[in-house]
């Protein structure tokens, strides 16, 4: 029986060891969808995830995963890609669903109003905060929105890197959903940064623009094995705050 989210989240952990026994791809698909449903900065969708079940690739990628026990007894990876590159194309495909899902006769003018105010965002904030020309133009939006926030509140992130963060925050939101989804249908996952992402993104083909947020490795945990020891936390007193 598949397991409440509660459940899921106590049930995940990072497993490092994984059993010969297969897990079915399409499983792991319908958990992809739900990765795909995660919150993410202006809805631009900034991810790409390749679902990686071929043996040959498979060991390619455990190579440039230093052959971590996580990558190499893997029977599935799934490497989340930030595409922040794709900000014009994923921007213009919320404008077009935004013309459709306005393209009603006799609208209000309430929703005239928010149809012009959501287009605007992504015909003009949208390429405000995202076009540079070798970080030049970034850093030029970067001081100038400082200057503006000494008088108001303001969007401060405009650089290259910044953007970068945000891409990546986005895809880690997502990364979540997925392994969340996985541990509800009794499926272990285990997030790797440590690979040579030079290399991965050569094994995938992937365009420079692209960047490797995560490896995931995917089967079933061995349960000698699998879970290197007890979860531990720090008291969760020691990090919440709340402002009454």
């Amino acid at each position: 029986m598949e397991k409440t989210v509660s459940e899921a989240i106590k049930y995940r952990r990072s497993t490092r060891v994984y059993t010969d026994e297969a897990i079915d791809p399409e499983k792991v698909k319908e958990c992809l969808v739900n990765a795909s449903l995660a919150p993410t900065s202006s809805n631009l969708q900034l991810w790409e995830f390749y679902h990686v079940t071929n043996k040959e690739k498979l060991n390619e990628l455990a190579k440039a995963c230093f052959n971590q026990n996580a990558a190499k007894t893997a029977q599935q990876l799934v490497i989340v890609v930030t595409r922040k590159d794709l900000w014009r194309q994923r921007a213009k495909a919320n404008i077009a669903f935004l013309n459709k899902a306005f393209d009603k006769p006799n609208l209000s003018d309430r929703m005239l109003k928010r149809k012009k105010q959501a287009t605007d965002y992504y015909s003009k904030v949208i390429p405000t905060i995202y076009f540079d020309i070798f970080g030049i133009l970034g850093f030029l939006k970067y001081w100038a929105f400082q200057v503006v926030g000494l008088f108001r509140p303001i969007y401060r992130q405009t650089r290259l890197s910044d953007m970068r963060i945000v891409a990546h925050k986005s895809a880690g939101l997502a990364a979540q959903n997925f392994m969340i989804s996985m541990a509800a249908i009794g499926y272990d996952t285990c997030p790797m940064e440590g690979s040579d992402t030079i290399r991965v993104k050569k094994i995938l083909n992937l365009p420079r623009g692209a960047e490797i947020n995560m490896v995931i490795g995917c089967g079933i945990r061995d349960e000698a094995k699998g879970i290197y020891g007890p979860r531990f936390r720090v008291p969760f007193e020691d990090v919440y705050r709340h402002m009454s």
